[in-house]
């Protein structure tokens, strides 16, 4: 379970990303984060792992706070922690097997990882969600001849791999079009329930945030302004949302006066299978 207590970031310029975040992510649920451009999504996204430090507040995982850990203690936490990013982040003269184990090297020693020498059960389990995410027989590829599509495939089984008790994507979907961006999210939707981790999708399509997540959180400048089941996303909570506009005076965010059981969802029920390659 992942947990954030009044979580705040200001920069050094004085720009308040963040504002008092709260939220409780757990089970399997795929949870969508939107808002407009500076809400505070991407900067929310990066300090749970840290590669944004929170200004106040805390993050835990399963009762263990991150904030404030040590270089060592917070190596081994992103253990637990997968990551898509938006622009894929890998390296781009490796091969697709290669950035795939990138995923394990905080599980070996820093001289096993200088010669990639990986346990033969890390190696299995890569060639498993190369197949999982369409990528059978590119292993040997060079990620710089893939498409977009596809390197966001090799980022995801990179995040799987890691064997985490959640995964993150920070836009995952824009650098890419709409076809590959819903097989993408196919695949976040189905490692959630597959793997039983919960997923946080940043993301700026609400259109794929309505079709796909269990819940949606709502920012707005820093704020959390919605947190509800998807199907309670209406066109005045868009308002609260993208402009702005008043919320009801409850003292709590819009969508958050009812629990949500979207963990046990399977989104997956009418969607048609993964295409194997882009």
């Amino acid at each position: 379970m992942l947990e954030t207590e009044n979580l705040g970031k200001t920069y050094s310029t004085g720009d308040e990303a963040l504002r008092d975040v709260s939220v409780t992510i757990d089970g399997r649920e795929v949870v969508a984060m939107i808002g407009p451009s500076g809400a505070g999504k991407s900067t929310f996204v990066r300090c749970i792992n840290r590669l944004v430090e929170p200004t106040t507040g805390r993050v835990l995982l399963d009762d263990r706070e991150l904030t404030g850990l040590d270089d060592d203690g917070l190596r081994n936490a992103r253990r637990n922690i997968g990551m898509v990013f938006q622009e894929y982040n890998l390296v781009e003269r490796l091969t697709v097997m290669e950035n795939v184990l990138s995923g394990r090297l905080g599980y070996v020693s820093n001289w096993a990882a200088l010669r990639r020498n990986f346990p033969p059960e890390d190696v299995e389990r890569a060639y498993e969600l190369l197949g999982l995410v369409g990528l059978d027989g590119m292993e040997d590829k060079r990620v710089d001849e893939l498409s977009g599509g596809q390197r966001q495939r090799v980022g995801i089984a990179r995040a799987v791999v890691q064997e985490p008790k959640i995964v993150l994507a920070d836009e995952p979907t824009s650098s890419l079009d709409p076809e590959t961006s819903r097989d993408v999210m196919d695949l976040l939707t189905d490692i959630a329930v597959d793997r039983d981790v919960p997923v946080l999708i940043n993301i700026h399509e609400v259109d794929l945030a309505e079709k796909y997540a269990d819940r949606i959180i709502g920012l707005h400048d820093g704020a959390l302004v919605f947190d509800g089941p998807a199907a309670d996303l209406t066109d005045e909570s868009k308002g609260i949302i993208y402009r702005g506009d008043e919320p009801p005076k409850s003292g709590r965010p819009v969508g958050s006066s009812e629990p949500t059981d979207a963990g046990t969802t399977d989104r997956r029920a009418d969607r048609e299978p993964l295409p194997a390659e882009d």
